[in-house]
């Protein structure tokens, strides 16, 4: 069995992609690992060949920003036709794998090897927010989704790269990994987030209002979001410690819940009590 790695990424540095932490979080279990590396305006290039593996390969691309948001599908399309393994793994570059779901993972992939009624396998979603901490379960955001798909030519990436369908039309058949996606993009200075999101505007993703391209993002009262309350993948844990704003909510979490059975025995738990009306 041969799996292969693959992603996309672009100005990494000026937006704070942990990109290399997303690379080195699954590149054990890789043979090989596509990187589609879009004109930048800082040296996001540089940053992905200081990987010294012999499995990384490079791909450099113009993204075609006319195309709207689809340019993320559209790159991500680049870089998995490179992949020459029997699986591929699709991270996004502010997603992260825990070390401890490696091998769990690659077992998964070898027991689906032969069993063509799996087009992909799917995982469970953590997306911080604000703090490494805080964890979004609110509409809009979405809780589970596709990153192992079977190369074989039948599946593309779609829309704003968020998902993955099979070009015959049919439904993707998917296997429930019950792993963790460990999504960063949302934990970051409120400067930084305004200027992604204006970015995020310019391509097509969101509709900004005035004030919102002119002001520091706030995340107003994290203690209206659940806790998180295990470790992160060893990739990501010396961002975590320059964050300021996440040890000071740990503290406070730390106050709240200090009864907490997922607290003391520090365990990888998100709720699954959705909320049905969308916080803002």
């Amino acid at each position: 069995m041969k799996i292969s790695g693959f992603t996309i990424v672009r100005n990494a540095i000026k937006f704070n992609y942990p990109a290399l932490e997303s690379i080195n979080s699954i590149l054990p279990i890789c043979d090989e690992f596509v990187v589609n590396v879009g004109d930048s305006q800082d040296e996001t290039l540089r940053l992905i060949e200081s990987i010294k593996s012999p499995k990384i390969k490079i791909v450099r691309s113009q993204w075609d920003f006319s195309k709207g948001s689809t340019v993320l599908s559209k790159q991500t399309n680049i870089a998995l036709k490179e992949c020459t393994g029997d699986w591929a793994f699709y991270l996004q570059s502010d997603e992260v794998i825990h070390e401890a779901d490696l091998s769990s993972l690659k077992e998964c992939m070898q027991g689906c090897l032969h069993d063509q009624t799996v087009d992909a396998l799917r995982f469970q979603w953590l997306h911080f927010y604000g703090s490494y901490f805080r964890y979004r379960i609110d509409s809009g955001w979405y809780q589970k989704q596709d990153r192992i798909i079977r190369n074989n030519g039948v599946i593309e990436s779609i829309g704003d790269a968020y998902a993955f369908a099979r070009k015959d039309g049919q439904s993707l058949r998917c296997k429930k990994t019950n792993r963790f996606i460990y999504h960063y993009g949302w934990v970051n200075s409120g400067e930084l987030m305004t200027q992604r999101r204006v970015n995020a505007e310019q391509i097509g993703f969101t509709s900004l209002q005035r004030q919102e391209r002119q002001e520091d993002y706030a995340y107003g009262y994290l203690s209206r979001f659940p806790a998180y309350f295990g470790s992160h993948p060893a990739v990501m844990r010396p961002r975590l410690a320059e964050h300021p704003l996440s040890h000071e909510d740990w503290q406070d979490i730390c106050r709240h819940f200090w009864w907490h059975p997922a607290k003391i025995l520090k365990l990888r738990y998100k709720t699954f009590k959705r909320v049905k009306e969308k916080i803002v």
